[in-house]
């Protein structure tokens, strides 16, 4: 139970059917509504990248909610785990 509370930071990589889909907006909405910490940019490679902080819960129900919306096609995620913020608050948008 106390590893479901921890909060953890990843950066996720997103490949796919990803940009010009309302991907960004979804996340930050997500993110904003499980109470989770970040932000989300979109690559020149068309794939988007996004740093999400939060427990493990929440970064997977962002995730979920990221497959679930339409037009949005995740063909795969790399992913890193990387040391919590504790200053930050709140999820954005960057742009490069």
């Amino acid at each position: 139970m106390f590893g479901k509370r921890q909060l953890v930071r990843k950066y996720i990589r997103f490949y796919g059917w990803v940009q010009a889909v309302g991907f960004r907006w979804r996340a930050t909405q997500a993110a904003e509504h499980c109470g989770a910490t970040g932000w989300v940019r979109n690559e020149y490679d068309d794939s988007v990248s996004m740093e999400i902080q939060g427990t493990e819960g929440q970064i997977d129900d962002v995730i979920a909610a990221l497959q679930r919306g339409s037009y949005i096609r995740i063909d795969r995620m790399e992913v890193k785990t990387l040391p919590v913020d504790p200053d930050e608050r709140g999820f954005r948008v960057r742009y490069y």
